[in-house]
């Protein structure tokens, strides 16, 4: 049976596709994790300025500051996404 850590006799070498992810995992540490957070958190900015453009349709007011935050939230979890993303290197 094939180890993934490659042969144990001394050589010490990795399987090659082991050894680029793990590459890759220490480039980019937590990438999914982050990812996910940034994910939710857009929706979560996503739900309440939809939340917020449905009061302000329906004639209710919304104070400006409230709405600036959720726009400004939802622009700022948009651009963390956005430089998080997969580059090919």
């Amino acid at each position: 049976m094939s180890s993934p850590l490659g042969d144990q006799k001394g050589k010490g070498t990795l399987d090659p596709a082991l050894r680029q992810r793990l590459l890759q995992e220490s480039r980019t540490p937590w990438r999914g994790l982050r990812r996910l957070l940034w994910l939710a958190l857009f929706g979560s900015a996503g739900l309440g300025s939809a939340v917020m453009a449905l009061r302000l349709s329906s004639g209710n007011d919304v104070p400006l500051g409230d709405l600036g935050i959720q726009l400004g939230a939802l622009l700022l979890f948009a651009g963390l996404l956005w430089f998080d993303r997969s580059r090919i290197d």
